[in-house]
């Protein structure tokens, strides 16, 4: 992928050891001191992790509760930014409050001792999507036997449910790509960075209209025409034109399709040379089907088919909410299972 069609870092470890360290004695029985840290002030031991277009993580002991958490910052030169502390405050937030098993918890929300944005959040380990797909490409055994068709369908089922359940609550994610799904050590699967989710929810309490309108002209503010968010190659049509109001969650939809022809075929759907090429693809021409882009593939005709549709142009004529997407990713695994066990 080009510099210019890349984005922000995941919020993942690069270190080689992805299982967790042990619980001991020391972390559990340890004294809770007297005058007990609070904000800022109970973290310590900071180690650099990754650094994205934005923001920084470190991972750092709470020391109130023994553990390792990894923390968030914006870089230093955007920590002033209004839109980026904008953009800041609502990952955090959002993906507080999202409260799914295939989210990260987020434990705490505060200012560092100068006065800068920080959250902190569970120390996620395991292996990203891209990862297992760069690995497959390079034609690595293993990964091509662990990560086979019916575990990666069950990878796309566990991020659709948190995808519906982010929908459900008035959230879109906007930047569904293989960097923001990690499987972890144990089988679990979670959905990350959630800095450019766009919330629509609208209250059904005493909010005022005007509030309402409000809400909706800062997010205006924060999504013009030349500060798309979201990654290009995995951008829906409507993403790439630009146009907010468009935006729902069939948009995450067609994102979830470019991953899953990327798992189909181990190349994206559309890629052109330069990003404004690509933008061209995504808006005018239609993906050569998975079959056909990669004949040397065993590609079930079914799947290649909830794939297209996922990646139709129009919102109108993809899956229309994430559980119908749900239930063909479903109907199509049972009956491979079927097929496969003779019941």
């Amino acid at each position: 992928m080009s510099e210019d069609q890349s984005n922000q870092a995941s919020n993942l470890p690069d270190e080689p050891n992805k299982q967790p360290a042990s619980i001991t004695v020391k972390d559990t029985d340890a004294r809770f001191p007297k005058f007990q840290s609070t904000g800022f002030g109970r973290y310590s031991d900071f180690k650099p992790l990754s650094k994205g277009g934005s923001a920084v993580l470190r991972t750092c002991r709470d020391n109130n509760l023994g553990r390792t958490v990894v923390m968030k910052t914006l870089h230093t030169h955007l920590a002033n930014n209004e839109d980026q502390r904008a953009r800041f405050l609502r990952e955090a937030r959002v993906t507080a409050q999202l409260q799914h098993p295939a989210t990260v918890p987020v434990y705490d929300l505060g200012r560092d001792i100068d006065g800068q944005l920080y959250f902190t959040m569970k120390r996620v380990r395991g292996d990203t999507l891209r990862e297992v797909f760069d690995r497959q490409i390079a034609g690595e055994s293993e990964a091509i036997e662990t990560y086979d068709l019916e575990r990666l369908l069950g990878v796309f089922i566990q991020v659709c449910n948190a995808l519906s359940s982010a929908h459900a609550t008035g959230v879109v994610h906007r930047d569904v790509k293989p960097e923001n799904i990690i499987i972890g050590s144990f089988g679990e699967v979670v959905l990350l960075d959630w800095g450019v989710a766009k919330v629509w929810a609208e209250d059904n309490d005493e909010q005022s209209h005007a509030q309402r309108e409000h809400a909706k002209h800062e997010h205006e503010i924060l999504t013009t025409m030349n500060q798309r968010p979201g990654t290009p190659l995995y951008m829906s049509p409507e993403q790439v034109r630009g146009g907010g109001s468009d935006i729902d969650a069939r948009t995450d939809i067609y994102s979830i399709g470019v991953v899953l022809y990327e798992a189909l075929t181990l190349e994206e759907p559309l890629r052109g040379e330069k990003i404004g090429d690509t933008f061209d693809k995504i808006i005018n021409e239609k993906p050569m089907p998975p079959r056909e882009r990669a004949p040397g593939r065993l590609i079930p005709p079914q799947l290649a088919t909830i794939c297209m549709k996922a990646l139709e142009k129009k919102p109108d004529d993809r899956y229309q909410n994430m559980d119908d997407l749900i239930m063909a990713l479903r109907d199509f695994r049972g009956r491979a299972l079927q097929t496969l066990t003779g019941v």
